[in-house]
């Protein structure tokens, strides 16, 4: 086992053995113990008690987190040329259709979400291959296939992310930088819990929230309390 290092000894001895901390709780320490020279991301890990093999247990859902994501999102609006001003206008990074499609068709993928209109899906159906294990493919249920491409812009910059249950029962989902305030992280970690806690599957027995742990990019896990949440 690596040897941990005068930081990392540091951030565990600010951890109580076996504690299960309250949100705000967790948000102020995620912050002493992270001493990264970078701005780092806050992480929630939220174990459900679903089977996301079945189709009536399946997790996935959008939050706009209230104090945003802390990062600067790149979107891409494929957008036929009646909505390109309208894109432009609400702040989409780039803003087109044919000549993004065919960068992307060849291996182009600079960016952190696609925004498109349900009239142009059909074109997008090829590049599952190439969109679809980066996440970036647009869906309907995540708001990001809409008429209304001005207001899914203006969403995603505002701090609007999706997340979905992974195989194993696990929403992963980043809800801040660890520059944030303890009251920000606190702020976006309970809007992300309690929009998970209104999508309990009516199929879903038994503890629902079964572990909820808070970390940031390099530092200690920290073990939330499902119960107070």
């Amino acid at each position: 086992m690596a040897k941990l290092t005068r930081k990392q000894k540091e951030a565990y001895a600010k951890i109580e053995k076996d504690k299960l901390y309250s949100v705000e709780e967790a948000s102020a320490l995620v912050k002493e113990i992270t001493k990264t020279k970078f701005d780092a991301s806050i992480d929630l890990a939220v174990r459900l008690g679903v089977d996301p093999r079945k189709a009536n247990q399946m997790v996935r859902g959008v939050v706009t987190l209230p104090h945003g994501t802390g990062k600067d999102v790149k979107v891409l609006a494929l957008v036929t040329p009646d909505k390109e001003s309208e894109a432009k206008e609400a702040g989409a990074d780039f803003v087109g259709l044919d000549e993004y499609l065919d960068k992307i068709k060849g291996g182009w993928t600079d960016v952190d979400v696609i925004i498109t209109m349900p009239s142009v899906m059909g074109k997008l159906g090829p590049l599952g291959r190439v969109l679809g294990p980066r996440g970036l493919m647009p869906n309907p249920k995540t708001g990001t296939v809409t008429m209304d491409v001005a207001k899914a812009i203006s969403d995603v910059k505002a701090g609007k992310i999706d997340f979905k249950v992974d195989k194993t029962g696990i929403v992963h989902a980043a809800i801040g930088k660890a520059s944030f305030s303890p009251e920000k992280i606190a702020g976006n970690a309970q809007e992300l819990l309690d929009t998970l806690n209104k999508l309990k599957p009516a199929a879903a027995k038994g503890i629902y929230m079964k572990s909820i742990y808070m970390s940031s990019t390099m530092s200690p896990s920290l073990q939330l309390d499902p119960k107070a949440v």
